[in-house]
């Protein structure tokens, strides 16, 4: 496994997600999902969102990956500018 390009902090999960990926059968991809942000696979981004998570590797800023399941549900996860923590959410929690 390549090395992670930045410190994930304090993992955290809304009770929404939680819930709903529970539901799905799904929970268990959630530090897949983990691994790949970490390694700076964004997921579904359009090419300006990726752009900007590239030039927030640089900068320091929040970094932001989507991952859409084959049946359009989506899980967002944002880790915050300072590295200190990170969030896994659905997109109507944010």
């Amino acid at each position: 496994m390549t090395e992670p390009l930045f410190e994930l902090g304090q993992v955290v999960m809304t009770r929404t997600a939680q819930l709903a990926l529970d539901k799905r059968g799904q929970l268990h991809i959630v530090q897949t999902m983990l691994n790949r942000h970490a390694l700076g696979d964004w997921g579904d981004l359009d090419k300006e969102d990726i752009q900007a998570n590239n030039a927030a590797l640089r900068d320091g800023d929040r970094l932001l990956s989507a991952y859409q399941f084959d049946d359009g549900f989506k899980v967002w996860i944002i880790t915050e500018a300072d590295r200190s923590a990170t969030t896994v959410l659905l997109p109507e929690d944010y």
